[in-house]
Parts: C-alpha cells; sequence; structure tokens
C-alpha cells in the first residue's frame, strides 16, 4: 500500500496577516507611534561573536536618525546609502537628509504622484526618455542580451509590446541597482573560502510577506550577489528578499496559477526555474519579469533540480511515475526516466552530474524497494533501487559537500547515511535522530565546511548535528508551527535561513 508524503491544499491562499516579532535582545525598549518603522536588528558578521544591534528611533525635525529598514514596499528614491560608517566595519546602512522616510507611505505616493504631474522639466524628461516611441525615428537601444531572447519571438514587436507577454512582477524596492549590488557585509568574506561555520543564535530578520506555507528557500549561488534569498510558497508566488543587508522583499513574481512547489536559482544567478501544482514549468529572469522558457507539464511538480554541469539541463519530478529531463534551449524532454512509484519527492545529483537520485513514495507493507533509486542521467536507465530498506519515505536528500556521502530525510524522524558512490551503501553506524518529520516535507542540508547537518522539525524547532558523531550540538527554537527548511549562507559563516508552514520566514545568526 503506497502513502504519499503530504497532501497540498490548492485552495487559494487566505489574507495575508501581518505580525511582527522582535526578539528581546535589546536591553532598551523603544515604544514607536504607529505610522513609524518598525525596529528591526542589524548584524555585523566581521565579528562573529560579538551580536550588534541597531534600531530605529522616532525623529522629529531632524536630519540623521537611527538604522530604519523594515520587510515593507520602499521606493527607489529610499535605497539603502552606504556611505555612511557606522560603529561596525561591516555595517553602513545609515540614512541622513531623508526626513520624509517617517511619513506613512501612501502620503509618500501622493506627494510624488502630485510631483510629477506638476510639469516640471525633471519628470517630463524622465517620462520621455522611458518611451521607446516618443521621438519618431529613433530606435531605443536594447541590451545585446534582450536581443537574443527577442529574436527568437519577434524581436522589436515583442519589446514593443512591454509586459504584455511576461510574467506578472511585483518590483518593492528598487530593481536592478539593488539585485546586482555587493553586500557590504559579504565583500570582507569574498576572497577566501568559509572555513568553520558558526551555530547563530540570534534573530536578524523577521520576514512575513507570504500568507500560506513556504515550501522552499535557497540562497543565491552567485558569492557577489548571496544576499539574495529565493522563497517559494504555497500562495501562488514567489519572493526574492535582501535577507543580509534590510530584509526587504526585493521582487515577487506572480507566474503560477497555483501553489508553487519547487523553485531554484540557475548557477550564474539571473534566472530562476519554478514549478508548482499547476503543471507549469518556467524559467524566468530576474531582472525583467520575461519567462526565457515556459511549458506545461504532464503532471503536478513536485522536485526541481539544474544539471550541476550544464545549466540548460533541468530534471523534473512530480505526482507521476516519470522524471523528465528538459532542455531549455529547445523546450523539449530529452529523457524519460520511468519507475512505477506514483510520486517523487525530491532529486539529488551526484559528482559531475552522470548519476542522480530520486526519492520516491515507493512503500509497502512487505517491501521498501524504490523509496531512493539511482538512475544514470545520460542512459536513463536504473543503477539501483535497493538503496534504503526501511519503511519511510525521504522527503529530503543532500549531498555532503566534500566527502563522497549523502543523508536522507526519513519519515522515521532520523536521518541516514549513505555514501554516493556505488553501491550506495547505508552506515549503519551514523544515525540523526532526534528531531520530528511527522508528515510535513523537511529538508536538511550540510553546513558548506561539512562538520554541521542542519534540519528543521515538526515542532518548529531547527536541530544542529555533528556530522562525524550524529550527536546533537544545539536545537533552535525559530518557529511555532513546523520548520519545513533551514539553509546556512554559501559565504558568510553564521547566516542561517529558516521558514515555516504559516509563511514565516527567518535570518539567524
Amino acid at each position: 500500500m503506497s502513502s504519499s508524503l503530504v497532501a497540498y491544499d490548492d485552495s487559494d491562499p487566505e489574507a495575508e496577516t501581518e505580525k511582527t516579532e522582535v526578539p528581546s535582545t535589546s536591553s532598551r525598549q523603544t515604544s514607536l507611534p504607529s505610522s513609524s518603522v518598525n525596529p528591526v536588528q542589524y548584524f555585523a558578521p566581521g565579528s562573529l561573536r560579538t551580536k550588534s544591534t541597531y534600531e530605529m528611533q522616532p525623529t522629529e525635525n531632524t536630519d540623521n536618525f537611527g538604522i530604519s529598514i523594515v520587510c515593507e514596499d520602499l521606493p527607489e528614491h529610499y535605497a539603502p546609502n552606504n556611505n555612511t560608517d557606522l560603529t561596525s566595519p561591516y555595517c553602513r546602512r545609515a540614512y541622513s537628509s531623508h526626513t520624509a522616510l517617517s511619513m506613512p507611505y501612501k502620503n509618500y505616493e501622493q506627494t510624488s504622484s502630485s510631483s510629477r504631474n506638476s510639469g516640471n522639466g525633471t519628470s517630463q524628461k524622465r517620462m520621455h526618455k522611458d518611451s521607446p516611441t516618443t521621438i519618431k525615428g529613433i530606435r531605443p537601444y536594447i541590451p545585446k542580451r534582450l536581443r537574443q531572447e527577442n529574436s527568437s519571438t519577434g524581436g522589436k514587436k515583442e519589446y514593443e509590446q512591454g509586459e504584455s507577454s511576461n510574467c506578472h512582477v511585483k518590483p518593492d524596492v528598487s530593481g536592478k541597482q539593488t539585485m546586482r549590488k555587493i553586500s557590504e557585509i559579504i565583500k570582507p568574506y569574498l576572497g577566501s573560502k568559509c572555513k568553520v561555520t558558526e551555530i547563530p543564535k540570534s534573530l536578524v530578520f523577521h520576514m512575513f510577506k507570504h500568507s500560506s506555507p513556504v515550501n522552499e528557500i535557497q540562497w543565491c549561488p552567485v558569492r557577489e550577489q548571496s544576499h539574495m534569498l529565493l522563497s517559494a510558497s504555497m500562495d501562488k508566488t514567489i519572493k526574492i528578499w535582501d535577507a543580509v543587508d534590510t530584509g526587504c522583499c526585493l521582487k515577487t513574481f506572480s507566474c503560477h496559477s497555483c501553489a508553487v512547489r519547487a523553485a531554484q536559482w540557475s548557477s550564474c544567478g539571473r534566472r530562476i526555474l519554478s514549478g508548482g501544482f499547476d503543471s507549469m514549468l518556467h524559467l524566468t529572469d530576474v531582472e525583467t519579469g520575461k519567462q526565457i522558457f515556459s511549458s506545461k507539464n504532464e503532471f503536478r511538480i513536485s522536485a526541481l533540480k539544474f544539471h550541476p554541469t550544464d545549466s540548460n539541463i533541468f530534471v523534473c519530478g512530480g505526482f507521476s511515475p516519470e522524471v523528465k529531463a528538459w532542455d531549455v534551449r529547445t523546450c523539449k524532454v530529452t529523457r524519460v526516466y520511468k519507475a512505477a512509484v506514483q510520486q517523487t519527492l525530491d532529486i539529488l545529483f551526484l559528482t559531475e552530474g552522470k548519476e542522480f537520485l530520486t526519492s520516491t513514495d515507493a512503500v509497502s507493507r512487505d517491501s521498501a524497494d524504490r523509496t531512493i533509486i539511482a538512475w544514470d542521467f545520460e542512459s536513463a536507465a536504473k543503477i539501483s533501487n535497493q538503496i534504503f530498506h526501511e519503511r519511510y519515505t525521504c522527503p529530503s536528500l543532500a549531498l555532503h559537500p566534500r566527502e563522497s556521502v549523502f543523508v536522507a530525510q526519513t519519515n522515521g524522524n532520523y536521518m541516514a547515511l549513505f555514501s554516493s558512490q556505488r553501491p550506495y551503501r547505508i552506515n549503519k553506524k551514523k544515525r540523526y535522530e532526534g528531531h520530528k518529520v511527522e508528515g510535513f516535507a523537511v529538508c536538511c542540508e550540510f553546513s558548506p565546511d561539512g562538520t554541521l547537518l542542519v534540519t528543521g522539525s515538526s515542532d518548529g524547532k531547527v536541530f544542529f548535528y555533528n556530522y562525524h558523531t550524529a550527536r546533537i550540538i544545539r536545537t533552535l527554537s525559530a518557529h511555532k508551527e513546523a520548520c519545513v527548511s533551514a539553509k546556512f549562507h554559501p559565504v558568510l559563516p553564521s547566516l542561517l535561513a529558516t521558514c515555516d508552514w504559516t509563511g514565516e520566514i527567518k535570518v539567524w545568526q
């Protein structure tokens, strides 16, 4: 008798509720008026063992005031200014000469709209510049990358149509400049690889714009742009956050008509691959929101992975006995991997991408074969389906960054360790147990240095295991509901992002 991992609700998300949780780590509490910005904590990874906290202070008729950024929509005019030094050498986020920020955002919209309609030369010049058809006979400049993308779909005609064929994108702060910036906090760590990962202790950001469970979070793989955090939710949206400097939502993509179950950055950090319960596959340009690749699949999607060496190839699986490999250049399926299962829960490429693993829901009372299946990528042949013999499904798989091993999260409330080389034998001496899964798609991950194994838990906690001893080092009470994912930052040694079943995302240091 087969059992699926978890039954997702495809209904429309409930109304988004705004909740603010501020960690009680500051010795001084400041009462703010209703129109003020809520206090947010900041950190200085340059001093790893010392926590730096800055709070927003209410000001009246002054030119300078404290740090003030929250997870709200801000116009481009109030993008962070990195020219003022604070106590920490890596925190340069002070604002000056912007007292208008303390007024409500609605008032700002009214003020800016009236100024645009006042007829001054600056506003008219910008409107004139942004219109590609204002001056007859002058062709607008189109970047080379956009020209190449438009060449296959009509070129200039599609460009003039604007957003008609694009994904609905809601920019929440200044778009391109904020996306392309290099964080002042990350800069000192770009020259060397992370050596020792420290366990986070305190809350830095609390982000709560998703109105339904967050299924997946992922840091941008490009080290210089790793301040961006991707999140995919059951509320049909994909969001990109500045989870290092400000905690603000940078962009929201509404490409799917149903819950978004899986999403992943491309290796270049400019595109996002997503799949959901509407059976649609989308490859979206992060800056423009343009659909580079879009296709209707034959089944609801629950797992996506890019090929580790070829960014044009990805593999998807879901509520089907088949797993498919797609080529975004031709928009066609290149290979089909067939197994007698009902659902694919996760996909993991092994070293160099010649082989990959799929975890499935194929568990019966008297047999546990096909729970984890190893595939040859090129020939689409099964290498092994007798890897895990215990009768538990495995909602998540994670590869060690340095050793030839991988772990499987199981619904038996433990993580099992396997060799990533044939015949993929299980290590019976190591068993990481203590957390709870209980039917949730709880993800697990190794730290960048490979010394720690982190996992969420259905009781809202985050568990940190010593990889070598399999002992629990520390637990973190992160959420009130099930914590479904915890991801270490690829550059900063102690930064961790977590998400839960209510739609909350938190960043810890």
